[in-house]
């Protein structure tokens, strides 16, 4: 399958490009001792992320997917408080771009698309993991889980990107790995991508059922580049 009259792609950023859990797990477990509570391991917190800081941490004082409904407010944010403090002090040196990810970033830049990042992760983090990977100038559009009120599956973010490109929803790709990604893009009436080897509450992307399903972020090339010769002919 291929994508037609592509000119915007925008990507998840962890779980798509970047495999973050290390980091994130140790954060979260420091944070989470810290306060005298049962610490995070990777392969909970590979289950628990997606849905933006605060409902991180929310999940890992309820060691659940499912956030407890009487956690204490002021105890939550003195813990995520923590939390920020605890993953900015890893130096993001335990997270590693998947394989790919750059060489087929530079292709379709070189192409000529225009290239966004969407992601729930809080915008403070953001830019200095994209420098640290050397991928941060591919982007023309940053957009962090606080840039707007609401975060994915919430389509406010591809709107703005489709109004600011003026684009229609069919010339925008969204590259994901979770159900909220792929639900944000159908929000917005958008194509999209979802990614096998990504984090999706343990649940395969396949039954959120994006247009396509890739197991490899190279693979990306071949559903949009030869479309984009096309029209570059």
């Amino acid at each position: 399958m291929q994508f037609e009259g592509i000119r915007l792609i925008a990507f998840d950023l962890d779980g798509t490009l970047l495999d973050s859990v290390p980091d994130l797990a140790v954060g979260l477990d420091r944070a989470l001792r810290a306060f005298d509570m049962p610490g995070a391991t990777i392969e909970q917190v590979k289950t628990w992320i997606g849905n933006g800081a605060d409902v991180l941490v929310a999940r890992g004082m309820s060691q659940s997917l499912t956030p407890s409904d009487d956690l204490d407010p002021k105890v939550h944010a003195q813990v995520r408080a923590r939390f920020d403090q605890e993953y900015e002090a890893t130096g993001h040196t335990g997270s590693e771009l998947y394989a790919g990810v750059k060489e087929t970033l530079s292709q379709l830049h070189a192409a000529g698309y225009t290239m966004a990042l969407v992601t729930n992760k809080p915008s403070q983090f953001v830019p200095h993991v994209l420098e640290q990977q050397g991928i941060k100038h591919f982007f023309s559009d940053i957009i962090g889980g606080d840039t707007f009120p609401v975060k994915k599956p919430d389509p406010t973010a591809l709107n703005w990107l489709l109004d600011k490109h003026q684009l229609s929803a069919k010339e925008m790709l969204m590259v994901g790995d979770s159900k909220n990604d792929i639900l944000a893009a159908k929000n917005a009436g958008c194509p999209v991508v979802g990614l096998t080897y990504g984090y999706n509450h343990g649940e395969p992307i396949a039954l959120s059922e994006p247009n396509i399903v890739l197991e490899h972020f190279s693979q990306l090339r071949d559903t949009v580049k030869l479309e984009r010769e096309y029209n570059m002919g």
